[in-house]
């Protein structure tokens, strides 16, 4: 059996099966999401944040897109793998979003490809589409328009704002993409976007009404404590037990108790006792 496609996907949404789906940075992640039978893995832009400690998105380059997503797709097997399209790389021109989105399946070795945006990137997200690149929404609070939507907080709250939301999930599924990411959505207006589309919706903060929830590897297994959203469960403690890992392993070493003999190499005693009468 190869792996999920696209129209798996929108299989799972007319039969009222939950899609879930896990950002993941690197080959060992991705291997572990992989086989927890996670259907979607999103190689997010947020690894600017999580693994090379930016403070947005922002300076994330394509590049850097390309390294992770290529580690990601060799750990996995099943699943289909979305790569972000980083900022500046879709929005400049068609041309340079045509040639990225062929990068990300060519030298990334991706699926599919997730880009930011509603009514305003229609016209690129056809093109895309148009020659055989699966494409991924996303609308609400995106992280590359962070600072032009006044910081990180829920979009749609207001009358107009969401009304706006409903517009641009509306021409994002014409456009045709295979489903679309709302991040940080008020629950009714998600619920009710989830009800107009025939496309999957995917949240992230979104409330439980969406078809699937995409949360990232590193909130869920605990592995970080300085911040932890609103929209995320920790399913494990993963800090404290890496950490606890680790001093013990320190301990070890201190006590002289690790590496043990068993834990090393044997020779022939004979060649040793030549090697030390050599240097007699």
């Amino acid at each position: 059996m190869g792996r999920i496609s696209i129209r798996d996907i929108h299989n799972m949404k007319c039969r009222g099966k939950k899609i879930s789906a896990v950002t993941a940075y690197d080959y060992t992640s991705a291997q572990i999401v992989d086989a927890a039978g996670v259907p979607l893995v999103l190689v997010g832009d947020s690894l600017g944040m999580v693994t090379l400690g930016y403070e947005d998105t922002i300076p994330v380059t394509m590049e850097e897109m390309l390294h992770h997503s290529r580690a990601v797709v060799k750990g996995t097997n099943k699943a289909l793998v979305i790569l972000d399209l980083p900022f500046l790389s879709y929005q400049i021109n068609t041309g340079e979003a045509l040639q990225n989105a062929g990068r990300a399946l060519q030298e990334g070795g991706v699926q599919a490809v997730k880009v930011e945006g509603g009514q305003s990137i229609v016209s690129t997200v056809k093109r895309i589409v148009e020659i055989g690149i699966p494409v991924m929404g996303h609308i609400g609070l995106m992280p590359q328009s962070v600072h032009a939507l006044g910081g990180y907080r829920v979009r749609g709250q207001g009358k107009e704002e969401a009304l706006e939301l409903v517009h641009d999930a509306l021409a994002l599924q014409e456009a045709g993409v295979f489903a679309v990411v709302l991040e940080l959505v008020p629950t009714p207006l998600s619920q009710l976007i989830t009800k107009r589309l025939d496309i999957p919706t995917i949240g992230i903060g979104a409330g439980p009404y969406c078809d699937g929830q995409v949360q990232v590897f590193h909130d869920i297994l605990g592995l970080y404590t300085d911040f932890l959203p609103k929209h995320t469960r920790r399913y494990s403690e993963g800090f404290k037990v890496f950490k606890s890992a680790l001093e013990t392993f320190t301990e070890d070493i201190n006590s002289n108790s690790f590496p043990s003999e068993d834990e090393g190499f044997s020779m022939d005693e004979s060649v040793i006792q030549e090697i030390e009468d050599i240097l007699a």
